[in-house]
């Protein structure tokens, strides 16, 4: 399969890539994150988290974040919003898409959302009825798809039947996580041609962790198989605080490297995003 001529880069660090951060970081530090991202050309950017302060303590002030960035037109600016309280504190903030997210084992599923796989797929109907009601736009994750913390190997065929029913409820898309960063080139394109025999490839993106340090041929092995979206966070901030050891998401400066030298669109300044990294590690 030939390569995709454009690839669209999901910024996740300053949801994704700053909720592990114990040292505290200032509301104004994050909406300078935010923009100098969005000055580097990143059309997509998880910009924090609607969930309780006592979980996860650094999401606190997500909505005066939102508040205070420069928004360009043609951007998209989403937060992450579990459960109904926290998608109407997101739309309340004016964030226009949110995320939910699933997990492909009920190990993960209930270490981290406290419910089983089918329970959490539930608890996503109200915010699926109330985007629809808003024109919320939702996007999909599903966690443990190349291994499991808790249950290791995991069939793709698993996270298919969890990637088909958040698709199935309306999720515009839907991205696929390697939570503990296990997976590998192979297990990555049987991965997505399982997802694929289900939900259009254009509907599936990728998201890379390095721990192993296969986030960059995992990726690579993925635009073979045709998908044009991926996750990567500014730095390589960040991981799974519900993972131990799982720290790494794939580098945002690392990705748009790759995709450069191979001459695959992405509109993202290489420099600008290599500044806006440096400033937040400085933090």
């Amino acid at each position: 399969m030939s390569l995709p001529q454009k690839v669209n880069i999901v910024e996740v660090g300053p949801r994704d890539g700053l909720q592990n951060e114990a040292q505290p970081i200032s509301i104004d530090d994050k909406v300078r994150l935010v923009d100098d991202l969005t000055a580097a050309g990143l059309s997509h950017i998880e910009v924090g988290s609607f969930v309780s302060a006592k979980w996860v303590p650094q999401m606190a002030g997500s909505a005066q974040v939102f508040e205070n960035i420069q928004r360009r037109e043609g951007v998209i600016y989403s937060a992450l919003a579990p459960n109904l309280r926290g998608f109407e504190d997101a739309l309340a903030a004016g964030v226009r898409e949110v995320a939910v997210f699933a997990a492909a084992t009920e190990g993960f599923s209930r270490r981290n959302l406290n419910c089983s796989i089918s329970e959490s797929l539930e608890r996503f109907a109200p915010i699926m009825a109330a985007a629809q009601m808003h024109g919320v736009q939702v996007r999909g994750y599903v966690s443990c798809v190349l291994g499991c913390p808790y249950e290791g190997s995991v069939s793709p065929q698993q996270v298919a039947a969890v990637a088909n029913e958040l698709y199935a409820m309306g999720c515009y898309e839907v991205s696929l996580g390697d939570t503990i960063g296990t997976g590998t080139p192979g297990a990555t394109r049987a991965l997505f041609n399982a997802v694929s025999a289900q939900i259009p490839r254009g509907k599936l993106a990728g998201h890379f962790h390095d721990t192993y340090g296969q986030a960059l041929v995992n990726i690579y092995a993925s635009l073979e198989e045709g998908i044009q979206v991926f996750d990567s966070s500014v730095a390589g901030l960040g991981g799974c605080p519900y993972a131990k050891g799982a720290s790494g998401n794939v580098a945002t400066e690392d990705v748009q490297y790759m995709l450069q030298g191979m001459g695959i669109e992405t509109g993202v300044d290489l420099d600008q995003v290599i500044a806006a990294g440096q400033r937040i590690c400085g933090v």
